[in-house]
């Protein structure tokens, strides 16, 4: 069993010798740049990583571009912002000499917040299908959270050892990364789904939202990065909501 491991990246100089570094187990390693102006690419290289460059089309386009270019059918996708855990490192290796193996795996995901790992919050496990046969999977093209859709009949097995995410850099960063991805990507995509927005729905959503993180899902328990998580939980419920109202008001103009 050979395995490729993809990176998809633009401007990553900061975080992607901490992933590449990581997969240092992989028979081959592909990242795909959009267009970087840093020395992501230089760093890449340095790790003997295939780079080809790829303008942007979206995540799940980039990623799946990252896979048709792969050597081999057993692909690891890795994100930028992201690091195999030694453990995960220790369970891949393993799986590389055993036979009769599901056709993907789901892995759990920590995320580090405030420089402490999140074990609440709804954060985790937050299980990704990130080690595949390509030839029995493949990304689905969503404009946000996309993930690896496995066809039908396949079996999908579980792995134990965590992938880092180190997605936010500050508080700035998740308050930008909200106004300016998540929130807009997931009204757009709430809109094409055809769902409207209302007085009563923009009123709930973050008081809902702040308690299901908070409460229900034990974000006290994640001490100041818990509080801090629910009340950007409830921003981005209130805004994606706000936004869609937007668009719905926009499409109705239009008629």
């Amino acid at each position: 069993m050979k395995i490729s491991a993809t990176v998809i990246a633009l401007n990553e100089e900061a975080a992607i010798a901490r992933a590449l570094r990581s997969l240092t187990w992989a028979d081959e390693i592909i990242v795909v740049d959009s267009g970087s102006s840093d020395k992501t690419i230089e760093i890449a290289e340095s790790f003997g990583a295939t780079v080809t460059h790829k303008d942007w089309t979206g995540f799940a386009d980039q990623k799946q571009f990252a896979v048709d270019l792969a050597e081999n059918n057993w692909i690891f996708s890795l994100d930028a912002d992201e690091e195999v855990s030694p453990i995960l490192q220790r369970e891949i290796v393993n799986l590389k000499s055993s036979t009769d193996l599901p056709d993907g795996f789901k892995i759990p995901r920590l995320a580090f917040y405030m420089h402490r790992p999140i074990r609440h919050s709804g954060w985790y496990p937050d299980r990704q299908l990130r080690l595949f046969d390509r030839n029995k999977g493949r990304w689905k093209m969503v404009p946000v959270h996309e993930s690896v859709e496995m066809n039908s009949g396949t079996r999908t097995g579980k792995l134990e050892g965590d992938i880092f995410h180190y997605s936010v850099q500050s508080a700035e960063h998740h308050h930008k990364m909200i106004g300016e991805r998540y929130a807009p990507l997931a009204a757009r995509a709430m809109f094409e789904s055809g769902r409207t927005a209302s007085f009563r729905k923009i009123l709930f959503a973050g008081p809902s939202a702040f308690l299901r993180s908070y409460v229900l899902k034990a974000g006290f328990l994640d001490g100041l990065p818990g509080l801090a998580i629910a009340n950007f939980a409830a921003h981005h419920a209130f805004l994606k909501q706000l936004l869609l109202l937007e668009l719905n008001n926009i499409n109705d103009r239009a008629k």
